[in-house]
């Protein structure tokens, strides 16, 4: 500490008032009221350590106007209820560890400054509804042992709850983030509901030991989160970031207008992801999902490689790259080739060299499974995909027959290819039938032979 404590007891951690040497809690009553004559709207508020029960917080308030300036309340033990209704601060408010024994309200309140409550301990309710922080709030280590309200808050900067630990249900639906929040390794004891929440969030690391509902605008980020329960997030114009996520429960992802990455993710449990407008999920690299439907996404830049279990994929009424069209010419055999367009793989565009370099890369054998094991629900697609699981196996060179039947029939999935080809022979056996009736006819006996003249 770094404040004269009170003169009343060692165990007093009260920062002492001149020339008494008492906190507020103890001064005699005559002693108090001319202390609290003293204060004054605007003025700063210095109650470092102090027990404060309910009358004291009500006298100080009264005698501040119901306007604090300044107010260091840094490990103040709050033992009665705390409301803070038409309070506003006009100053920084720093409440580090601070000890919350029955209701903490703010409802109402206003902040013109920053307001730190870092380590702040809350044995009851906790409500920010509503409050209006024009300021940066702090609320890393704190402990939340019941409820926390935080739906329509207003935070004119940044939310800051690193490492918090939500006991009981919180909420922060409506809320408006103007620099976003940031909730890295903080744990959700009970359901955590982020709904129709503006500005960006990170959760980053974060523990989800029940249901949790999210949602942001600009980005969203749960990178390697823990989810025990479902995990419900919805966006819209959103980047969400999901790498490296775990799912017990249920995962539903819904983007309007966004792009998700869910390299890594481990969804144990029935996941969905659906699009509206332009979505598009850029990654599912090494993910272990036993039961994935996807729907309405662009899937063109998609990364697919290591996808554990892609039979578990559905796929319906989504967009994949397209190959390119024409003639190539290499070094390779067949020296030359022609490309019709069809439905395929970002990983496969990388493999051929159609698209610049990603790591980690796909070999043609695991892109051969992935091919094989998605489940398109259009027969175009279903068509597409066949076809590139036998080019992939070919590619890797394993059957000589296969490299026979792509170039005869295209694997049986190209009918106007051996239709191309039975024209081909057709129009060289014509020709062949011709051109020996031709000569056999030249050489039937009977023909007049012209007379040598001598």
């Amino acid at each position: 500490m770094d404040w004269v404590t009170c003169a009343y007891s060692a165990a007093c951690t009260g920062i002492a008032s001149r020339p008494t040497g008492f906190c507020l809690a103890h001064l005699a009553p005559d002693r108090l009221a001319e202390v609290l004559a003293g204060m004054s709207a605007g003025r700063l508020l210095d109650l470092r350590g102090t027990t404060v029960g309910g009358e004291l917080l009500s006298r100080v308030l009264e005698a501040t106007g119901g306007r604090p300036g300044r107010a260091r309340l840094d490990r103040v033990r709050f033992t009665g209820d705390v409301r803070l209704s038409g309070v506003t601060f006009t100053g920084d408010v720093s409440l580090d560890g601070a000890r919350f024994e029955r209701l903490a309200s703010f409802f109402g309140a206003r902040f013109e400054g920053n307001v730190s409550l870092a380590g702040a301990r809350f044995t009851r309710e906790l409500s920010f509804h509503g409050v209006t922080v024009r300021g940066h709030v702090s609320l890393d280590r704190a402990v939340m042992s019941r409820d926390a309200l935080f739906s329509q808050a207003d935070f004119g900067h940044r939310l800051s709850c690193e490492q918090a630990r939500f006991d009981g249900y919180a909420t922060f639906d409506g809320a408006r983030l103007g620099d976003g929040a940031a909730f890295r390794g903080a744990r959700f004891g009970r359901t955590l509901s982020f709904r129709k929440v503006s500005g960006h969030a990170g959760f980053d690391g974060a523990h989800f030991a029940s249901d949790a509902y999210l949602s942001a605008t600009g980005r969203l980020s749960a990178a390697r989160a823990r989810a025990d329960g479902l995990l419900d997030v919805a966006v819209s114009r959103c980047g969400v970031d999901l790498r490296g996520v775990e799912v017990a429960g249920a995962t539903t992802l819904r983007l309007t207008d966004s792009q998700a990455d869910l390299e890594g993710a481990v969804l144990r449990g029935p996941a969905t992801v659906t699009g509206k407008g332009r979505s598009m999920l850029t990654s599912l690299r090494r993910v272990e999902a036993g039961s994935l439907a996807l729907s309405g996404l662009d899937l063109s830049l998609c990364r697919f490689a290591g996808l554990a279990q892609p039979s578990g994929v559905r796929v319906k009424d989504c967009t994949f790259a397209l190959t390119p069209r024409g003639v190539r010419v290499s070094l390779r055999w067949p020296m030359v080739r022609w490309f019709s367009r069809r439905r395929a793989l970002a990983d496969e565009h990388t493999l051929r060299g159609w698209a610049a370099p990603d790591e980690p890369g796909a070999t043609p054998d695991g892109l051969a499974d992935l091919y094989a094991g998605l489940q398109p629900s259009d027969r175009a697609t279903s068509t597409d995909f066949a076809f590139a699981a036998m080019e992939m196996r070919r590619q890797a060179g394993h059957r000589w027959w296969l490299s026979v039947s792509w170039l005869l029939c295209g694997y049986g999935l190209r009918l106007g290819r051996a239709v191309g080809w039975f024209a081909l022979l057709v129009a060289v056996m014509a020709a062949a039938v011709l051109w020996t009736s031709t000569s056999h006819a030249d050489r039937q006996p009977g023909r007049s032979i012209p007379a040598a003249h001598g």
